[in-house]
């Protein structure tokens, strides 16, 4: 093996952070089977390569017996002390039975171990970068689609994007620049696989951090999230410092940072409340935009009622009950809502044994 070999470890060392060591180890390692391989023999061998110019020796190892039984792992005692005077029964000798045309060999067999270990090495190195990227927001370009998946070039390796993580109507060309969420990072037999989506509340949460710098700061939190991805989003929002507004600052001047995070979303509208630690203020917060006039909180059910008036009633529910359904999932609670006129019914209908529960909803 060249100097010139022995000059590119090095280099391999210094650049892409693989140990020499571990290379000329891996070498040596495969320089035997290819021995064996190459040789038609079953001997045990050990192959030395100078670390320093780069020769390379093959040595068959032999155990000293006083009869022998197989040549090709034992030798005599007479034969060993011929090698070395000290040899002892029961140890092994090392007898070199380097080939001559092994140089060729060791040579090819070299290049495929250290591109092997590059490969592997290069593809550690980008699965712990992304491991700990993992719940967080990555841009690539869209390189191109097939079935199931839109694959996204981030740089170093492709990420998939699935189909059913996309948003409804949303379509990507070659070339066009995407914002995603890694939902998941794997070490593969094929190396690391990237799974993103478009559609994950995470996506909505890590938009919000970068996007306002009270959130990154820490003086903003976002305690909760709810999303129907494409239509409409809730996140409810709490202030460590009371001087600081937590929905004006995700709002931001003239609505800059929210509607910054809408235009990434493709119009996804976002219904930021205040957080609190009272039930009844947070399910009515989490109903925005509609007013509230009262919530009943029943712990036991975990149930919260909640009484609009009767014009804010179709918009308390929302679309299909999305609204409702969505304040249901940020706070964690059964919401049933009615309007001020049909509570007043009911109440009035309980009084006489009487129950009335038409018009109104319940959402889990």
């Amino acid at each position: 093996m060249s100097m010139d070999f022995i000059e590119a470890l090095h280099e391999i060392e210094r650049e892409k952070g693989i140990s020499k060591d571990i290379l000329f180890e891996a070498i040596e390692a495969a320089l035997i089977s290819s021995y064996k391989r190459n040789f038609n023999t079953a001997q045990n061998v050990r192959v030395d390569m100078n670390r320093h110019n780069g020769v390379i020796k093959v040595y068959a190892r032999k155990t000293v017996v006083e009869e022998i039984l197989d040549p090709r792992m034992e030798i005599s005692l007479y034969a060993a002390r011929e090698i070395n005077p000290n040899f002892q029964m029961g140890d092994i000798a090392e007898i070199e039975v380097t080939p001559r045309d092994f140089g060729r060999i060791a040579a090819q067999t070299a290049k495929q171990v250290v591109t092997q270990r590059i490969r592997e090495a290069e593809r550690g190195l980008i699965y712990n970068a992304y491991i700990e990227k993992e719940e967080d927001i990555v841009t690539g370009i869209v390189q191109r689609q097939d079935l199931r998946n839109v694959y996204i070039d981030l740089g170093k390796i492709e990420a998939a994007l699935p189909l059913n993580e996309l948003m409804p109507n949303e379509k990507f060309k070659q070339g066009d620049r995407v914002k995603a969420y890694i939902t998941k990072v794997e070490n593969t037999t094929k190396g690391p696989q990237i799974l993103l989506s478009r559609t994950h509340p995470g996506l909505l949460k890590r938009l919000f951090e970068l996007e306002v710098p009270e959130i990154f700061d820490g003086v903003v939190e976002i305690r909760s999230v709810a999303r129907e991805a494409g239509f409409r989003s809730k996140i409810a929002v709490y202030s460590r410092n009371e001087e600081v507004d937590p929905v004006g600052s995700c709002v931001g001047p003239k609505g800059v940072r929210v509607q910054t995070i809408v235009n990434e979303l493709k119009g996804e509208k976002i219904d930021i409340v205040c957080w609190s630690d009272r039930v009844d203020e947070y399910v009515a917060n989490s109903l925005s935009p509609s007013k509230v006039l009262e919530v009943q909180v029943f712990e036991q059910e975990k149930m919260a009622r909640v009484i609009v008036p009767d014009y804010q009633l179709s918009l308390a529910i929302g679309i299909k009950g999305q609204n409702a359904r969505l304040a249901a999932k940020l706070t964690g609670w059964k919401i049933d809502i009615k309007s001020e006129t049909q509570a007043e019914e009911e109440y009035g209908r309980e009084r006489t044994g009487e129950t009335m529960h038409q018009d109104s909803v319940s959402i889990d």
